[in-house]
């Protein structure tokens, strides 16, 4: 059964979350740790980190924080990091994720979101819409904004 875990929730999964996110994305370890112990232990909204697992394997995860690493520091918070393993893709397993997370992080008093991403057409998919370009810290070219606002 597919299960969507709020790290909060679970701080016994921190490091292997950490470890699977810098696989996935080449972000030292230790950032992850960091910001997935913040998120276990301060209590705030943000950050927020959420694995999608089934039987005891993670599927795919993504994280919630202020900024995703881009020029617009009041377009936040960001959804960040999000990814599903190869062999998982095409079963809305990004779908469900990212409404899982919107409406989590409505209880929490927040209703609208960011992301940035190079894809096109994936995130309409899922009720986001495209906003603007945004310019990626040390990157070279713009990258698409999109914003989910949660009724």
């Amino acid at each position: 059964m597919v299960e969507i875990v709020k790290l909060r929730e679970h701080s016994e999964s921190a490091s292997i979350a950490a470890e699977w996110f810098h696989h996935k994305w080449g972000i030292p370890k230790e950032a992850y740790i960091e910001s997935i112990e913040e998120c276990i232990n301060n209590k705030k909204a943000i950050p927020q980190w959420y694995l999608v697992m089934e039987n005891n394997t993670i599927l795919g995860g993504l994280g919630v924080i202020e900024n995703d690493f881009h020029n617009r520091k009041d377009l936040t918070p960001n959804i960040c990091a999000a990814y599903v393993e190869e062999e998982y893709r095409c079963q809305g397993i990004a779908g469900k994720m990212l409404n899982f997370v919107c409406m989590d992080m409505k209880e929490k008093g927040i209703d609208t979101l960011y992301l940035v991403t190079d894809h096109t057409s994936f995130y309409e998919r899922y009720n986001w819409k495209f906003l603007c370009m945004v310019q990626g810290d040390g990157e070279p070219d713009m990258t698409r904004m999109y914003i989910h606002k949660e009724m």
